[in-house]
């Protein structure tokens, strides 16, 4: 495991902290040090066992765990505290952070809340990889100005060819809730859904969220759309958000396809990305759309190289718009250009095999690794950085073969 943060506990009430327990064990990247009943010992605990980070619980007696804080501040300062309490009280929150907490979190304390401060804590202290560069997640979703770009072949893909670095953890999201084929793509019959996850997002622990995933052969995990249509089924928003934090977590890629609607849910994954492909042809109602989108991106201040311009098909036909019209058109760069190989596209497809796997050699694979690799760009120049984010496993299952 990489960069494994040592923590201690210290909570007086049992039951609290044995859900506190419960709550850590299983991430790969924390470990357990030790735990304390007492506040008063556990100075003498932490000096001992010297652990990276102290969570503190103030609810059993809020005035010796600030005094806590403060000794643990003089005496172990290279141990950051986190403190958890059911109070929301201003005057506690700033008490806390005055005698050296680190983090101030709620209680019950949820798994992305934790993960979001741990990784705060590990940039405050220049977090890396022990022997190795540090590593982002990278959220990217795949959508299209219409229907039949070919958004989902390219979503399906890159997943693939991502997972095909060893150095890589990959998450597909199939978001189109109605007529997505992200599991035809890959030839999954799935046990669980996305919709199994959001309808368990209050009690959303390791195993449901391990257990909803689907490996590919590729190295990929695959996040179906609900197996059926339901007039009842509902993800919001929020619940979406939340279960990207947690795949952000362990993955080091999300990518996520939604539908054409542009509900809320596809702007929720829009706006949780790091990077939009907005997929289109060289047509003109494809390339109007793409004005208007960008337009209506625009309007909702999204940062303007978020969303890079993807013309999928090239050479479909003889009479196309040429590509110096269409950038003309939309009045920004085209990112990359993918070329029309139909015959090997439906096979992969019919076949339910990626096309690293289909036809690594062909001229559509390899663009579309060179997509991958000015994808990855970004990651590499994040880990270049100081006080780059490390990458984060959550399940020692994905390390498994």
């Amino acid at each position: 495991m990489n960069e494994v943060v040592r923590l201690a506990i210290v909570d007086p009430n049992d039951a609290t902290r044995h859900t506190l327990k419960n709550l850590l064990l299983g991430i790969d990247t924390v470990w357990l040090e030790a735990e304390c009943s007492r506040y008063e010992f556990f100075i003498d605990v932490a000096t001992q066992t010297k652990p990276d980070i102290a969570l503190i619980c103030l609810d059993s007696d809020a005035n010796k765990g600030l005094i806590l804080l403060s000794e643990l501040a003089r005496s172990l300062p290279d141990c950051a505290p986190l403190v958890v309490s059911s109070s929301q009280e201003g005057s506690v929150i700033l008490q806390a952070m005055r005698n050296g907490a680190k983090e101030f979190l709620a209680y019950p304390l949820k798994l992305e809340d934790f993960l979001a401060a741990l990784d705060r804590i590990r940039q405050l202290k220049g977090g890396r990889h022990a022997g190795g560069e540090g590593r982002s997640s990278q959220v990217i979703t795949v959508c299209g100005v219409g229907g039949g770009v070919g958004c989902t072949s390219l979503a399906v893909n890159l997943a693939c060819l991502f997972a095909g670095n060893e150095r890589n953890s990959v998450a597909l999201i199939d978001l189109d809730l109605i007529l997505g084929d992200a599991d035809v793509w890959l030839d999954i019959i799935p046990d669980f859904t996305i919709q199994d996850v959001a309808e368990n997002i209050t009690r959303l622990d390791y195993s449901l969220l391990k257990r909803s995933l689907t490996r590919h052969d590729c190295g990929a995990f695959l996040l179906p759309r609900p197996v059926q249509i339901d007039d009842n089924m509902r993800i919001t928003p929020d619940e979406l958000r939340r279960i990207v934090a947690l795949l952000k977590a362990t993955f080091t890629h999300l990518i996520i396809d939604v539908s054409k609607s542009y509900s809320p849910l596809d702007l929720a994954a829009i706006d949780a990305s790091d990077n939009v492909l907005l997929v289109t042809q060289l047509d003109l109602p494809g390339l109007r759309n793409v004005v208007r989108l960008t337009q209506y991106f625009d309007y909702r201040e999204m940062p303007h190289d978020k969303v890079k311009v993807v013309i999928n098909r090239i050479g479909l036909e003889d009479t196309q718009i040429s590509m110096s019209k269409a950038q003309e058109t939309i009045g920004r760069e085209i990112f990359a250009q993918i070329p029309n190989d139909y015959p090997i596209m439906v096979e992969s497809r019919n076949n339910g095999v990626p096309l690293l796997m289909q036809a690594p050699k062909a001229k559509l694979t390899k663009v579309i690794e060179q997509l991958v690799m000015q994808l990855d760009s970004s990651v590499r120049q994040v880990a270049d950085t100081p006080g780059a984010k490390p990458k984060k496993r959550l399940f020692s299952f994905l390390g498994q073969k």
